[in-house]
């Protein structure tokens, strides 16, 4: 397995739960999400922090199967420094262009996986990711901000050289599959043509030994090993799902987001954070 991930910069599919334990999951995010319908800061922190805010989703990055999985790319010692949802809505335009997700995230290295776990069935219809295989291997190259609309990417970023569409691999996953992807990693994902959302989340898995470049202590969870760095500031499982305390914390980690992945533009222009 970690020949062939450090060879193509991915891996798919990986089983992560059964059908019925993640349509749990996702009942439980859906409905969250109606309790905070008349609350869009609140649901918008849902959004980006699942995993702090559901004890669904903190179970969900220290899920048995991912962390298995992840140790033997990254190691025993594992942080989440994220873990984000993807949503397009049934019939939607919206996409991801090619991008690399490391580009903007203000850390020192690269010693990072994202596992990206689909909560609903994800096909080229209903607008799948596609890897191009190797080429995590070419670093960071030039992106550009284009704040679309129709983008779900923070800054709407694309990579700024020709991708060869044909070079790519679709990543289709059923309910309760996982992909898992170099931070490198060209990627990007179509519209969904399908009568249903789909809906995935995105957990950041990176070493301890890792730092954000401005200094901040962003928010993390330790969900394997130990932390012998203190580069992080580190929280424990949700106090209860929904907690007024839990929302605090994510407002205040947001604020270092958005200082960090919208460096030298006007964040108000951002999709996230």
């Amino acid at each position: 397995m970690k020949k062939q991930y450090e060879e193509d910069g991915f891996i798919f599919p990986v089983d992560v739960m059964t059908t019925e334990n993640i349509k749990a999951v996702r009942e439980d995010f859906e409905l969250a999400e109606t309790e905070l319908s008349d609350d869009p800061k609140r649901l918008g922190l849902l959004r980006s922090y699942p995993a702090h805010l559901l004890p669904s989703f903190d179970k969900l990055i220290r899920n048995k199967n991912l962390i298995a999985n992840v140790t033997k790319i990254l190691g025993s010692d594992l942080m989440v420094w994220s873990s984000g949802m993807f949503i397009k809505e049934a019939n939607s335009d919206k996409i991801v262009t090619w991008h690399q997700d490391l580009t903007y995230w203000g850390l020192d290295d690269a010693e990072e996986v994202t596992c990206w776990v689909a909560l609903s069935n994800t096909n080229i219809s209903s607008g799948c990711m596609k890897f191009v295989p190797g080429s995590h291997k070419k670093q960071i190259v030039p992106h550009k901000d284009t704040f679309d609309d129709n983008n779900l990417l923070s800054r709407g970023q694309e990579i700024a050289i020709d991708v060869n569409d044909s070079d790519a691999v679709s990543v289709e996953l059923k309910p309760g599959q996982a992909s898992m992807h170099h931070g490198h990693l060209f990627h990007a994902s179509g519209p969904n043509r399908t009568d249903d959302r789909r809906i995935g989340c995105a957990i950041r898995y990176i070493k301890p030994s890792m730092r954000q470049l401005t200094g901040d202590r962003s928010l993390v969870t330790l969900v394997n090993g130990t932390d012998n760095y203190d580069h992080f500031y580190i929280v424990d499982k949700p106090n209860r799902r929904l907690n007024n305390k839990d929302f605090e914390v994510c407002y205040q980690d947001a604020q270092i987001k958005r200082r960090v992945l919208y460096e030298g533009v006007d964040a108000n222009n951002g999709k996230r954070y």
